[in-house]
């Protein structure tokens, strides 16, 4: 099997194929702005050059995909909603900030344990390996506004580890800052998304073995009633819906969209 960076440099070269070939997207006066979750930041950058020359420019900000639901409730300005968790645009949608026949489930996203490369962690027994004395951290994305905060803390439970590991944890604001503070040794052990953990900063630094015992993170994606072009807020999200990109998503871990 081809390393995943092969994969997704093959996957780029056949999106900027695709969407060359396809038809034109609709030219935006400014690229759309996206909130998106934190598990998208180096996807997003990988997408962003291809669909630029296509006609489907963005802009996105990364955070926590609940601190983005309460601020969109608050007016903050985006055009599209990239969530790590399909519940909050839903939620949205039906408060009257969202377009809900725009909602599509682009990606299902997957929870790792993720150690560096020199742990000595043995990391085939498992979530019970964070019992571990040598384990004194243990990162997570925040549980209160991030998804797979949510999830770990899921995951713990479901593994009967929440209430040895609570003392042990230290929370990120969101996916990407919980995957800094195990990269940088901040934390002995992190549970971050497979995206992250197979980031070009973080892929050869770790290992990692995937997590369940929680919830199927199923990822979705709305436009923003405050949408300056909702056309073109929607064409951004088509096309990371689009086989090409699903391509490129693939090879940072995510899994497909169930069919619609």
């Amino acid at each position: 099997m081809r390393p995943p960076a092969l994969t997704r440099r093959a996957a780029l070269r056949a999106l900027g194929a695709g969407l060359a070939l396809g038809p034109r997207a609709l030219r935006a006066a400014a690229p759309v702005r996206v909130a998106a979750a934190a598990d998208l930041r180096f996807a997003l950058d990988a997408l962003a050059p291809p669909f630029a020359a296509a006609g489907h420019a963005f802009a996105p900000t990364f955070a926590a995909s609940g601190a983005f639901a309460a601020q969109i409730a608050q007016g903050a300005p985006f055009d599209l909603f990239l969530s790590a968790d399909v519940r909050y645009p839903e939620a949205l949608a039906a408060a009257g900030h969202a377009w809900p026949e725009t909602l599509r489930v682009y990606a299902i996203g997957h929870l790792v344990l993720w150690v560096p490369s020199a742990s000595p962690l043995p990391l085939d027994a498992g979530l019970a390996v964070l019992r571990d004395a040598r384990v004194q951290r243990v990162a997570i994305a925040n549980p209160r506004h991030a998804p797979y905060g949510q999830a770990a803390e899921a995951a713990l439970r479901s593994a009967g580890l929440w209430g040895d590991i609570t003392p042990k944890l230290v929370l990120g604001d969101n996916a990407a800052q919980a995957a800094q503070f195990v990269a940088s040794g901040a934390a002995d052990a992190g549970l971050i998304p497979l995206s992250l953990a197979r980031a070009p900063t973080m892929a050869g630094a770790g290992r990692h073995i995937p997590i369940g015992g929680h919830p199927p993170l199923r990822q979705g994606g709305i436009v923003l009633r405050a949408a300056a072009s909702p056309a073109a807020a929607r064409a951004v999200l088509d096309a990371l819906c689009a086989p090409p990109a699903q391509a490129v998503l693939a090879g940072f871990g995510f899994g497909p969209p169930p069919a619609r």
